[in-house]
């Protein structure tokens, strides 16, 4: 007992300067609660807007002929697979450099933080570095899965996967550092909430390059018509577009970009009602719309409907009441109904409706912030004008030089047999000879 009474008082006097250390070492939660979080709030969005790379996949496959549909396969995983690697190589660092002149940077490679890294060595003002590289990469390859679409059907397959390389890497990073890299436009007062000018238009202006110097599919156009050339699975295509609406959660609500406080998180929940009336009400204007028009409803045109009421609210999606919401989605329906033909009128061929959807109705939503936010037009058309030129003069350049080079567009007995087999020597239904 006189051995254990000695022993007891040295044994804890030994472990209260461990347990003064612990103590000192350990932060409250008030402290690493908004890092912990809003890198949750980036990994989970993160998962959901990577599900829309399966969206983009499934709606081009549902719109394509059976002939193309192993071919759009290949040119969605590979795209984003390129993505994530110019992401990694160049383009994170680009859009959010250091050092900035506001215009134009060209950032390194991405490192994240250290294994374990302690409290202390982490940035707790914000989220880990891991989860903001993830976050912003799956947009940039939303922004290439855009091009896909429009361009399908005619052209090869190394010249697209080179395109990507260059707007990933390059383009789409550097005019995203003009707005969310606190650049020039940040500074002007321009505003784009979750990207309908950012990502969205910007795939629809280097879409539309491409439609333009590849010209339209064979038969297309004839005799001043317009020949429909119907899809091979609409099961597929409308498979894709639910996948999409539930990435758009993520989309938006993670552009949140915060989730620490219950301001916060009640802000995220506002973004996903908001989010969700914007797709139903576009959806609907289109169903009532084509009804109209067309005395019958046109399933494709209630599918980008959806996708352009998603697309319309993306700029600002949490400021707008839910009637708000309705409206601005709305009428990016109603835009995609006139815009399809529009094109059509013009010979410029868009086989899946990007251009209309993630151009047109992106437009529109970056207009629609005057309504709910503190931008003005000017600054609104400035920005969508900045984007425009850069992306559509740029996107036209690579596109030439690669024609000019290599070539761009099969041949026309390529065409006619189709991609899975010219490209690919493969087909995604064999069972069936011709599409």
């Amino acid at each position: 007992m006189k051995l254990l009474k000695t022993l007891l008082p040295a044994a804890a006097l030994t472990a209260l300067p461990v347990m003064g250390m612990a103590q000192e070492a350990a932060p409250s939660m008030d402290e690493v609660g908004p890092y912990i979080f809003t890198t949750l709030l980036f990994l989970m969005a993160g998962f959901l807007v990577f599900f829309m790379a399966a969206g983009f996949a499934m709606l081009e496959a549902g719109l394509v002929r059976s002939k193309n549909v192993a071919m759009q396969l290949t040119k969605n995983i590979a795209l984003f697979s390129i993505a994530a690697i110019m992401y990694w190589l160049i383009g994170f660092n680009t859009m959010y450099p250091g050092d900035f002149n506001g215009y134009f940077a060209i950032g390194g490679q991405t490192v994240l933080d250290p294994v374990g890294v302690a409290a202390a060595d982490a940035a707790l003002d914000y989220a880990s570095v891991g989860s903001d590289f993830f976050f912003q990469l799956v947009f940039v390859a939303a922004t290439a899965s855009i091009v896909s679409g429009a361009v399908a059907e005619r052209i090869k397959l190394w010249p697209f996967l080179i395109f990507v390389i260059v707007l990933t890497g390059l383009m789409y990073p550097i005019s995203g550092s003009w707005q969310w890299g606190g650049g020039w436009l940040s500074e002007m007062g321009f505003s784009d909430f979750a990207g309908s000018t950012v990502v969205h238009s910007v795939g629809g202006w280097a879409a539309l390059a491409g439609v333009i110097i590849l010209g339209p599919r064979i038969g297309k156009y004839k005799d001043g018509r317009v020949n429909p050339i119907p899809g091979s699975n609409l099961a597929l295509a409308t498979l894709g577009t639910f996948i999409l609406w539930l990435g758009w959660f993520g989309f938006n609500g993670g552009s949140q970009l915060a989730m620490g406080t219950v301001g916060d998180v009640s802000d995220v929940s506002r973004i996903f009602a908001n989010t969700n009336m914007a797709a139903a009400s576009g959806a609907v204007a289109a169903l009532i719309l084509t009804q109209v028009l067309y005395k019958k409803v046109d399933l494709t045109f209630v599918l980008n409907g959806a996708l352009a009421g998603l697309v319309s609210i993306t700029a600002e999606p949490l400021a707008p009441t839910l009637f708000g919401a309705l409206w601005i989605g709305a009428i990016g329906g109603v835009i995609v109904v006139f815009t399809v033909p529009l094109l059509d009128k013009m010979k410029i061929d868009d086989v899946v409706g990007a251009i209309p959807v993630h151009l047109f109705a992106g437009i529109w939503g970056t207009i629609a912030v005057i309504f709910y936010g503190e931008a003005n037009l000017i600054t609104q058309l400035i920005g969508i004008a900045a984007y425009g030129v850069f992306t559509f003069v740029a996107a036209l350049i690579v596109w030439s030089i690669l024609k000019a080079v290599i070539g761009i567009r099969v041949s026309e007995e390529e065409e006619i047999n189709g991609l899975d087999m010219a490209e690919l020597g493969m087909e995604a239904y064999p069972e069936f000879s011709k599409g």
